[in-house]
Formats: C-alpha cells, sequence, structure tokens
C-alpha cells in the first residue's frame, strides 16, 4: 500500500490528511493523483465513497499559486448542494494545511449580492453551478482567464442535455492551456463521448471494491410503502437513512405523514429554496433527524457520513441509478445496507437489475 507521499502529494498536505484521519490512499486516488500531476485531461471513474474528491483536490492543491489572487482552481457540480459540499471540503483542507488560499461556492438560489462582495476577496478555488458562475461572468464580476485546472465533478450529470449548453459555455470562457479532470462513480458511454468531444481525456477506471454493504428486499404493497418506511424505522437500528422517492409519490406528502407517525423526517427535493434544502442536511449530519426523503437528483453525490441504511421506495430506474443510491451507504469501509421496497409488480423488475449488477438480494429479516 502506498502513502500520499508516494504519490508525490506535499507532506503538509498529507498532515492535513492525517489530521481527519486519513493516512492511506484509495485506488482512485491511487491511481489519479500521480496522473494529474503530468497535466492531461482525465476521466476518474470510481464508485461512490472512495474518495474521489480528494482524488482531484490534492493536486489541484499543488497547482496554485498563493500569491496571484485570482480564480485558478474551477470546480462545476450539478447541483447546489454538491457544490457547497465540495467548498466546504476544499477550506477544511486548506485551513487544516495552513495554506493562504480562500474558497468560495458560487450557486444559483444564494444571494448574489454577497457572492460578489465575497469575490472582492479574490479567491484562488471557486466550486459552483455553471449558471452562476455565467451569470456573474457577464456581469463582469468574475474573471477567469487565470483558470489552470477545470474540474467536473459527477461529469455525466453536467454533460446530460439539461446542464451541457452552460457547461459548454462556461469552458469557452477559460484558457485554452488548462486542464481538465472529469469525475463520475459510473461514466456510461453516452457521458464519455460527450467529454471526449469537449477534452479528449484519457479514462481511469477504478473497478468497484467489495463493500461491507447488505442489499435487501421488503415486500410493500405500492400504496403502503410510506407506511411501510415508518414501520421499519421502529423495527431497525436506523440512526441515519436516506429514503429515496421518484416520480411515483408525492416526497411533502410523505415527510408528512412520517412526522405525524413520530419519525423524525426532513426532506431534500429540488423543488424546495436553498435554504430548506441546507437546513435538512444539516439535521441529518447533526443527528436531530433519522431519515432524509430525497430524490436521485437532489442527493447526487453528497457525501453523508455514517449512513446506516438507505430505502428505496420507488424502484430505481436503472443499475446506474441504484449504485448511485447504494453509495450514500458503506462508505470509507464502513457498514451499511440497502433495503428496497417492492411490491408483486416490481417482483421481476427488481430481479432483472440484481441479475445485471450480479447482486444477491436477500429477503429483510423482520416481519
Amino acid at each position: 500500500m502506498s502513502t500520499f507521499k508516494d504519490l508525490g502529494v506535499p507532506a503538509h498536505l498529507a498532515a492535513a490528511l492525517e489530521k481527519r484521519g486519513i493516512k492511506e490512499p484509495t485506488p482512485i486516488q491511487e491511481t489519479l493523483i500521480p496522473a494529474a500531476a503530468t497535466g492531461e485531461n482525465l476521466i476518474g471513474a470510481a464508485p461512490t465513497g472512495t474518495g474521489k474528491t480528494f482524488a482531484y483536490l490534492l493536486p489541484a492543491l499543488t497547482r496554485i499559486d498563493p500569491s496571484l489572487r485570482a480564480v485558478q482552481i474551477l470546480i462545476l457540480a450539478p447541483t447546489h448542494e454538491l457544490a457547497v459540499q465540495i467548498a466546504d471540503t476544499a477550506r477544511t483542507l486548506v485551513q487544516a494545511a495552513e495554506l493562504p488560499l480562500a474558497v468560495q461556492a458560487l450557486i444559483g438560489g444564494a444571494n448574489i449580492k454577497r457572492q460578489i462582495e465575497a469575490l472582492k476577496k479574490k479567491p484562488q478555488i471557486v466550486a459552483g453551478s455553471a449558471a452562476r458562475i455565467l451569470e456573474l461572468s457577464r456581469m463582469g464580476k468574475l474573471r477567469l482567464i487565470g483558470v489552470k485546472l477545470l474540474v467536473l465533478d459527477e461529469f455525466d450529470r453536467l454533460l446530460s442535455k439539461q446542464l451541457a449548453d452552460d457547461v459548454r459555455a462556461v469552458v469557452r470562457l477559460l484558457p485554452q492551456q488548462r486542464q481538465t479532470l472529469l469525475l463520475s462513480a459510473t461514466a456510461p458511454t453516452a457521458a464519455v463521448r460527450a467529454a471526449d468531444g469537449l477534452f479528449a481525456p484519457r479514462l481511469i477506471r477504478v473497478e468497484e471494491v467489495r463493500t461491507t454493504c447488505e442489499n435487501y428486499y421488503h415486500r410493500a404493497a405500492f400504496r403502503d410503502k410510506i407506511k411501510a418506511v415508518q414501520k421499519l424505522t421502529r423495527r431497525l437500528p436506523i440512526r441515519r437513512g436516506i429514503v429515496f422517492v421518484g416520480r411515483g409519490f408525492d416526497a411533502a406528502r410523505a415527510v408528512e405523514k412520517l412526522r405525524y407517525e413520530g419519525v423524525r423526517a426532513v426532506s431534500l427535493l429540488g423543488q424546495e429554496r436553498r435554504d430548506r434544502r441546507r437546513a435538512a442536511l444539516d439535521a441529518i449530519r447533526a443527528g436531530r433527524a433519522e431519515l432524509l426523503i430525497a430524490t436521485d437528483l437532489a442527493a447526487r453525490g453528497l457525501d453523508i457520513e455514517d449512513v446506516d441504511y438507505v430505502v428505496n421506495v420507488d424502484l430505481p430506474e436503472d443499475v446506474r441509478t441504484y449504485r448511485h443510491r447504494a453509495g450514500r451507504t458503506a462508505r470509507a469501509g464502513k457498514a451499511g445496507a440497502v433495503i428496497t421496497l417492492v411490491d408483486d409488480k416490481e417482483t421481476e423488475r427488481l430481479n432483472d437489475l440484481a441479475a445485471r449488477m450480479a447482486l444477491e438480494l436477500k429477503p429483510l429479516p423482520v416481519k
């Protein structure tokens, strides 16, 4: 097993990681960090919870000239929550390493006047949404001519039809002589093809590692699934769980029902105000809530520590969605479980999904 110093990570950054209890690099970090040092464009594909954020932040921090007060690292994310999470992680690492660098999150839905004021401090690292970065650039408040490294976190989502135009517009604002790193848990073929047309990156894929995640199914009639979630909360030792709902359920109504039954539940839904979504994340992370009811888009890429259960109320649409959901638990070698609620009509679809993933699905051992 190599160390961070073996990968060329400076001693002060390795020491900062050790303060967080991170002593050994993960497989994606072992592969991506030295490859990024060459300056080539790269795709890093690795399962969720395997340390992709540090895999690009560590080489990014070595590229920054602290004396230059301008944006040098630009990180794009598909959701506001993920952008804020990345900025918080970068800021924590910078502070632990005692680096004289400023980090700023720039996302839509936040007070733009405050963001303009924050930009006067001339941050070297910016993480944000493409739409807000374009808006600030067009206002003349954000200059990107000094960017050395562009990172697309969850690049498959960023290059989807909904977001690709804004991402391309941001890329046109950047200098041609810069590096691009693209990260994803799955890196599907269509996304890799889109990335190839923009950046011609080399693909680095780290195969799924063995985890301590158990996969269960639990039978419940479609109309009774929210009631089943309430019962499972009482019968299982759930300390911090994420419940995924899709189009088939009114998520806001599900939260109301669970709260009525005494379950400490909060929601993370795309249509909610940003301050309410942030409050929900704070509540689940602090232990004030035991369940986070979320949609796939809202929870994409989020790192919430010590999630012990993931519950699929709606069946995942495909293998990629199942893996993204399952990746919220059993992170960093910890134990966790995924429970999929399934009615009689969904059994065949779930079995087909499990077969395509070579997944052992077991009945949940509760009455």
